[in-house]
């Protein structure tokens, strides 16, 4: 009897420490291969985060990998001496999950790095700017997400809902509404949808087509969402699909709701009056009580500057890969979109496709869009000119700088993907601060 309770006993011991002994060496194994990854990462100069990212407080952290789980891109954070670490930080797109999921509050989303500063309108935590009355969400605000988007959207409204000034007690004159929204993406799709829950009088502005950002993605992009609350419609539940089927839903809402949007109404001017506010569009001119800027960073596209830039093939976004059909195409930038389109122009057949960026590593991009470059690289359907820039562009002929070295090409496209900037006069018109973010929460 003895002999068969201690037998048991060891059994019981040799399958513990079995099991102690597997988590050991998985913890190990993903540990080397988290130090391999930021290793990978460093060596190639993709060391800055694009936007909303995460810092960790080592005294803090206890590396129970939580933020490691709740990260949907995958292999962004790591943990490494028994600590979590941004292992990829070119990779971060600012979920933020992982700040949600860390039980001991270890992690702090934050703006810019110390030394790639972003710059970012001055947005309290209503949204509200420092000028009263204007209000800021989604992309412009620096939330480039789909589902923040939205859920800033609707929350800005409730804020501005709550905003107790003379305004929002006064002036009943029939032409005055309670909001302008100016933007029909996500965050102003949103935003508008509650506003007509909640019904205030309200008008919704979008100087192009019903979308904003996510309208000019290429066709058949796919684009990751989430779980959100739309006002009055409901719960959506949406995890990756591609554009086409997102707008179409969007639309589908638009017209199940009888939300109405004032299209080609691009915004010229934003002016006070008195307690109002006067919007001169290109169109017409409406007054409110209060403004919510739902536009993007990418309304002005970020140009070459280069003699021939003024010419017609000179394009800032692609729709369709398929109008570039048996053309020679050049494509400027290095991020997701500028991979993006040169990989789906590149599938096209009798198109000659090349890619040019100006630093010596893809340091925006996601690694599945670097891994679909590689591959069309490998076919012989791409060619990638790193650590080059476009000098001038004439009618059938594109001249690159590449380390120094002169390099003509026949081209009939020029795509240049570079991003966009800011609209910092248009911003600072109305009055609204600019800060440049260095890390700051």
């Amino acid at each position: 009897m003895f002999l068969v309770f201690e037998f048991k006993w060891l059994a019981y011991g040799v399958i513990i420490v079995s099991a102690l002994t597997i988590y050991y060496f998985k913890k190990v194994r993903k540990e080397h291969n988290s130090r391999l990854r930021k290793e990978e990462e460093l060596a190639a100069g993709l060391i800055e985060p694009p936007s909303l990212h995460p810092v960790i407080d080592p005294n803090k952290c206890l590396g129970c990998a939580a933020c490691i789980k709740a990260c949907p891109e995958k292999n962004v954070l790591g943990v490494i001496g028994g600590k979590a670490e941004l292992i990829a930080p070119t990779h971060c797109i600012g979920h933020g999950a992982c700040q949600k999921s860390c039980p001991l509050d270890a992690i702090e989303l934050v703006f810019g790095t110390e030394k790639r500063g972003i710059d970012i309108p001055f947005v309290q935590k209503n949204f509200e700017t420092n000028v009263s009355g204007v209000f800021i969400a989604g992309e412009l605000g620096g939330m480039g997400l789909i589902r923040n988007a939205i859920e800033q959207g609707k929350q800005a409204i409730q804020f501005i809902m709550e905003r107790k000034t003379p305004a929002n007690t006064s002036h009943n004159g029939s032409d005055i509404l309670d909001i302008i929204i100016i933007g029909a993406g996500p965050s102003g799709f949103s935003a508008s949808l509650a506003a007509m829950e909640k019904k205030v009088s309200f008008v919704t502005l979008e100087q192009e087509t019903f979308g904003g950002t996510v309208a000019h993605y290429p066709r058949g992009k796919v684009v990751m969402t989430q779980p959100v609350n739309l006002p009055i419609f409901g719960k959506v539940k949406m995890y990756e699909t591609t554009k086409e089927k997102l707008l179409d839903f969007w639309n589908d809402v638009r017209e199940k709701t009888g939300l109405e949007i004032q299209y080609g109404e691009r915004v010229v001017k934003i002016e006070p009056s008195n307690d109002l506010f006067c919007v001169q569009t290109e169109k017409s001119q409406y007054r409110a009580k209060n403004i919510l800027l739902a536009i993007g960073r990418r309304g002005t596209p970020r140009k070459l500057n280069v003699p021939g830039e003024d010419l017609d093939k000179v394009v800032y976004r692609l729709i369709d890969p398929e109008q570039y059909a048996e053309q020679h195409v050049l494509v400027v930038g290095g991020g997701d979109s500028a991979l993006e389109a040169a990989v789906s122009i590149s599938e096209v057949e009798g198109t000659t496709v090349s890619l040019s960026y100006r630093s010596a590593a893809f340091g925006r991009a996601k690694q599945k869009n670097r891994d679909m470059v590689e591959a069309q690289i490998q076919a012989g359907r791409l060619n990638v000119m790193l650590s080059s820039n476009v000098s001038s562009i004439s009618p059938d002929e594109i001249l690159l700088e590449r380390e120094g070295n002169p390099i003509t090409l026949r081209n009939d496209v020029v795509i240049v993907c570079a991003g966009g900037i800011l609209p910092t006069a248009f911003l600072k018109d109305i009055g609204i601060n600019i800060e440049t973010k260095h890390g700051v929460a």
